[in-house]
């Protein structure tokens, strides 16, 4: 099935809308990086499935911090814009939701690019995660705790 792009004028404007509704520093720091993340996502040697282009998308806006400000917000947006444009409107509230939860995960390197893959591709098939994929969560976020020291006198996770 062909699937349905946008442009990096589309996703400048996402970005804009974004800062102007939530606030936000606006300015982009490397359009090049941005447009190179959207030709990119297109190529189906490197992203041959749907998951494969999404993740690519949301991950790489999210990190690649192209804009000033608001780098996971319009990481959220554009992949929520792919999932409609693509015919899976009805999957856009709750990727939205649960992307909101894990796009600070991935800014802060918690959440890596598989794992964000294995959770995107939970959110699109399933109705709730895995237990497997729960468990790698919880794992995950508990070993960024300690490593932050958010742990009480016992040595229990708050």
């Amino acid at each position: 099935m062909p699937y349905i792009y946008f442009d990096i004028v589309h996703a400048l404007e996402t970005h804009d809308t974004i800062l102007r509704v939530s606030g936000g520093l606006p300015g982009i720091i490397d359009q090049g990086r941005l447009e190179s993340i959207i030709d990119h996502m297109e190529n189906d040697d490197y992203y041959p499935g749907f998951e494969d282009k999404l993740t690519h998308l949301v991950y790489s806006v999210n990190k690649g911090h192209c804009f000033q400000d608001g780098n996971k917000r319009t990481s959220i947006a554009l992949g929520a814009f792919f999932l409609e444009v693509n015919g899976l409107d009805v999957l856009v509230s709750k990727f939205i939701i649960e992307m909101e939860n894990i796009s600070v995960d991935v800014a802060d390197n918690r959440v890596d690019k598989e794992l964000l893959f294995d959770i995107i591709t939970s959110l699109l098939n399933e109705d709730d995660y895995s237990e497997e994929l729960k468990l790698r969560l919880i794992e995950v976020l508990e070993v960024a705790n300690e490593s932050h020291g958010e742990s009480n006198q016992e040595g229990d996770l708050i």
